[in-house]
């Protein structure tokens, strides 16, 4: 019940969603791109898109045309640092809700 409340009120805040739309944006953007330079389909483009901006990089895929590992080292630079302060921004509020259930009741 704690975590749905905490994303309602996560939801309601205009910069976390804010912040969640734009990296929303940016993973889109990443999917649709490989989608057109590498040939793959939307669900490994996306899944290359989140594992690459999220540092993960398991190795199964990897750009092969030269368009693609242009566009990769700049999707990286643009969107490593948006999708870090979404994760940071996202565990802060988790834990700031965290430690408000845990507060001792007056």
């Amino acid at each position: 019940m704690v975590f749905f409340k905490a994303i309602l009120n996560f939801l309601a805040d205009k910069q976390y969603r804010d912040l969640l739309i734009t990296s929303v944006i940016i993973l889109a953007f990443g999917t649709f791109v490989y989608r057109y330079l590498e040939g793959w389909g939307y669900i490994d483009s996306l899944y290359f898109s989140v594992i690459t901006l999220t540092t993960v990089g398991y190795g199964d895929f990897s750009p092969q045309t030269t368009g693609g590992k242009i566009f990769t080292i700049f999707y990286i630079f643009i969107g490593l640092g948006m999708i870090l302060s979404f994760l940071q921004t996202l565990f802060d509020h988790f834990e700031k809700e965290r430690k408000e259930y845990k507060k001792p009741k007056k």
